[in-house]
């Protein structure tokens, strides 16, 4: 029997990776504050991306989650926004033509600010102070008055995700997103690339389709799907003193939704069963994330699986797997058949991002070979065990960084000084990225292919 759940019942239980604010009552004050703010998002808006993801659960929409591996305050603007949601619009066409299904799209940002840390020091030369912990919390700059937790950062932490979010809503439902406006989607940086041709061919043929459907009465003007795209957005629920505060009853149906972000997720550092960020999770209705890591056993997701998704609800529980290209192929095979076993109603996706960081030239990296070698293992172990490979979670950007090696246009260690901009972990850059949906939509298409002839054959 489950505990009753209360929004603060995770003060009780012990918890992994937050902050010691120095001022308890600034804190409890800020906290305070923010629960007296409008939800950033709401419960139907949730409740909507639980049903798509059901649909990714059935086999019938893949799940494109990506942004950016921690938001920060100063570069907070209006172009890096569009920029980002350009690119993300570019991916999920590609996704989108070669599944020959929908794409629900998740974006890891308006919300992503916390960032769990490996160690709770960081060390420059001599001297030693607390790690940066996102900026939402301390300030990435190495000094001791900069790395100490400020409560205040709550504040415009909440400010700059409900400036986000109304530049969001606007690109997605204003006409930005209308798939006649394709061919403008593309970045300059991007345009010589070695994908901008197979995009611009892609773009080309859509609106062939267009021009088809309009001549037999199909107007994207009249069909709002046509010139619309619903977009939502996520981030790892970390600090759960803001999460508590902008948790609110949805009057409709008396559930709890944190409405700080429409989907939220459980780092693989703090998955703890009996922990803080898991006893949270459990009790809001929104769909909700588990990374999953290579130290996690079977019997162990089944545990945690009973905890997030007791009734089984399709599209409740995305698992988010972060193996590593050399773990993928081992460590995922005994989760899936667990799953299935048990019946578990889940969407399997993968990370490749957070299991293939190594140390180049003084910088972390990941190698874009490494990265794809993971998404085809996770592909080739779904398709094996006879289950839907059903999304990607990347980290990611629309700039043009020099953050993670290889690609088309073969960025190399010594190329990472160029444009290392990352606070965090390194992202893929615009080109990458769209190379990744690329690359993924080969995968899908078989797939699709694979599954269209085993329902022929069944009907034979």
């Amino acid at each position: 029997m489950l505990e009753r759940w209360s929004p603060s019942g995770w003060r009780q239980k012990p918890i992994e990776q937050t902050p010691i604010f120095p001022d308890a009552a600034a804190l409890a004050a800020v906290e305070r504050q923010i629960a007296s703010f409008p939800p950033l998002v709401f419960a139907g808006e949730a409740r909507n991306l639980t049903r798509s993801l059901a649909e990714v659960a059935a086999g019938k929409a893949f799940l494109l989650q990506g942004g950016d591996c921690a938001e920060a305050f100063s570069e907070h603007s209006a172009d890096n926004i569009r920029d980002f949601f350009r690119v993300f619009l570019q991916m999920a066409v590609v996704l989108t033509y070669a599944a020959a299904s929908p794409v629900v799209k998740v974006g890891r940002i308006a919300g992503q600010f916390a960032k769990p840390r490996s160690s709770p020091v960081e060390k420059q030369g001599g001297a030693e102070l607390p790690s940066y912990r996102g900026d939402i919390i301390n300030d990435i700059e190495f000094t001791e008055s900069a790395r100490i937790p400020d409560p205040e950062r709550q504040l415009l932490a909440y400010r700059q995700s409900a400036a986000t979010l109304n530049l969001l809503r606007a690109f997605s439902m204003g006409g930005f997103a209308n798939l006649e406006n394709a061919h403008r989607w593309m970045l300059g940086f991007v345009r010589n690339s070695p994908q901008s041709e197979r995009y611009q061919k892609l773009a080309d043929h859509i609106g062939e389709s267009l021009s088809f459907m309009r001549a037999i009465g199909l107007d994207p003007q009249h069909h709002p799907e046509m010139r619309q795209a619903e977009f939502y957005t996520s981030h790892e629920a970390l600090l759960l003193g803001y999460e508590e505060a902008l948790t609110r009853v949805d009057s409709t149906t008396g559930d709890h939704y944190a409405t700080s972000g429409h989907m939220l997720w459980c780092g693989d550092r703090t998955r703890q069963a009996g922990g803080a960020h898991i006893d949270y999770l459990r009790g809001v209705k929104n769909p909700l994330g588990l990374k999953c890591g290579p130290s996690l056993s079977p019997d162990g997701l089944l545990q945690l699986i009973d905890l997030l998704n007791p009734e089984n609800a399709p599209g409740r529980l995305t698992l988010i797997c972060r193996f590593g290209a050399d773990k993928v192929e081992e460590k995922l095979p005994p989760l899936i058949r667990a799953v299935a076993r048990e019946g578990r109603e889940v969407v399997w996706s993968c990370d490749p991002m957070h299991g293939n960081t190594i140390s180049a030239g003084g910088y972390k990296t990941r190698p874009f070979d490494r990265i794809m070698a993971e998404i085809r293992g996770f592909f080739a172990v779904h398709q094996a065990e006879g289950t839907y490979a059903g999304g990607i979670h990347l980290e990611m950007t629309g700039k043009n960084v020099t953050e993670c090696t290889g690609g088309a246009r073969a960025i190399s260690e010594s190329d990472l000084r160029d444009r290392y901009h990352t606070y965090c972990d390194p992202r893929l850059n615009a080109e990458q990225a769209i190379e990744v949906a690329f690359l993924v939509a080969e995968l899908l298409k078989t797939e699709r292919l694979a599954r269209n002839a085993k329902d022929q054959a069944a009907a034979e």
